[in-house]
C-alpha cells in the first residue's frame, strides 16, 4: 500500500528547519535467496519510532553503536527526544508531519528511509542487550528468515515473569526484500507467511512502563487506534466490553500468575483489564457515529 508523508532529515534546531514534502513508499520484493550473508560483514539498519521518548532513548541508541545506521522517525516529540537523538553519529533523524498514521504504517516508513535492507526494529523504550549484539553479529543471516527475539519486560524496574508478559518474543530482524510489517493500527508486526522464523537466545530489554500514568496515557493511545482499525468490522457494546475487560483481569491476574508478582502484577493486570474495557467502548461509539 503506498504511503504519503512529510519528513525532515537531519539536525533539526529548535523545530524551525523548513519542511520539504518527500514522497516514501514501502516496498516488499519478493526474491528468490541464493546464498547466506557472511557474519559481521552485513550492514544492518535500526529503525526507532518514537514520540516522546527521552526517559529511555539514550540508553537505547547508545546499545546500537554497532549498527552502520539508526534510522529514528518521531513522530511529534515535545520533549528532550530530538536532542538527545542528535547526539549520536550513527542516527538518521527524521521527523513525521501530519496525523500519525498508525504504528504498522509508521514502522514501513522507517523500514522505507533505511539505507541497508537488513533491518533491526527495535522502539524508543527496547534496549539491545550486548549479548543480542553479539549474537546477531555472528549470524550467517538468511533472507527467507526472519529472526525473532527474546524480550525482558520491566515494570518499576523489576522484571516481570508473569500476567502473559513472559514468555515474550517478537520478529524484528528482517531482510525487507523479502518482508516488512504489516499495516495494522495496533498489534503491528512483521509478517512472516512463507518464509521461516528462527528464535535467537539474547534479549531485548523492554521499559514499556514505567509508572501508573504510562498506563492511562497509553490506554487511552491504543483504545482509539484499535477503534479506528476495527471500525465497521467488529461489534462491540457496554457489555460485551465489561465481559471482555473482566475475562482479560482474571486470565493475567489468575490464570497467567500475576498474583504472584505483588503489587505489580495487580496493577499490569488491572491496566489489561481497562485497556481491553475502553478499547470496545471507543469502537462501541466509532460504530455508532460511522452508521448513524
Amino acid at each position: 500500500m503506498p504511503l504519503s508523508t512529510s519528513l525532515t532529515k537531519g539536525v533539526i534546531n529548535h523545530y524551525e528547519t523548513a519542511v520539504t514534502p518527500r514522497r516514501f513508499t514501502a516496498t516488499v520484493h519478493t526474491i528468490r535467496p541464493h546464498r547466506l550473508e557472511p557474519p559481521g560483514l552485513t550492514p544492518i539498519s535500526a529503525t526507532v519510532i518514537t514520540k516522546n521518548g527521552s526517559a529511555h532513548l539514550e540508553q537505547v541508541l547508545a546499545a546500537l553503536h554497532w549498527c552502520d545506521e539508526v534510522v529514528v522517525l518521531d513522530t511529534g516529540s515535545t520533549d528532550d527526544t530530538m536532542a538527545i537523538a542528535q547526539r549520536h553519529p550513527n542516527v538518521q533523524l527524521y521527523r513525521l508531519e501530519g496525523a500519525f498514521p498508525g504504528f504498522g504504517r509508521a514502522h514501513q516508513q522507517a523500514v522505507a528511509l533505511a539505507r541497508h535492507d537488513w533491518v533491526l526494529s527495535v522502539d524508543s523504550d527496547e534496549v539491545v542487550s550486548d549479548s543480542l549484539a553479539a549474537e546477531i553479529k555472528a549470524l550467517p543471516l538468511d533472507p527467507r528468515i526472519v529472526y525473532a527475539i527474546p524480550f525482558h519486560n520491566y515494570f518499576n524496574g523489576r522484571r516481570i515473569t508473569s500476567c502473559g508478559w513472559h514468555p515474550d518474543r517478537h520478529e524484528r530482524l528482517f531482510n525487507r526484500r523479502t518482508t516488512n510489517f504489516c499495516g495494522s493500527e495496533v498489534h503491528e508486526r512483521v509478517q512472516t507467511e512463507n518464509l521461516f522464523v528462527r528464535r535467537l537466545r539474547q534479549p531485548i530489554r523492554h521499559y514499556s512502563y514505567g509508572s501508573v500514568d504510562d498506563f492511562l496515557r497509553k490506554t487511552r493511545e491504543y483504545s482509539r487506534l484499535f477503534a479506528e482499525q476495527e471500525a465497521g468490522r467488529t461489534s462491540a457494546g457496554p457489555v460485551k466490553a465489561l465481559a471482555r475487560g473482566t475475562w482479560a483481569f482474571f486470565k493475567s491476574y489468575v490464570l497467567q500468575r500475576g498474583c504472584l508478582q505483588g503489587g505489580e502484577g495487580f496493577t499490569i493486570s488491572a491496566f489489561k483489564a481497562q485497556l481491553v474495557f475502553w478499547k470496545y467502548l471507543y469502537l462501541h461509539e466509532t460504530n455508532r457515529r460511522r452508521f448513524a
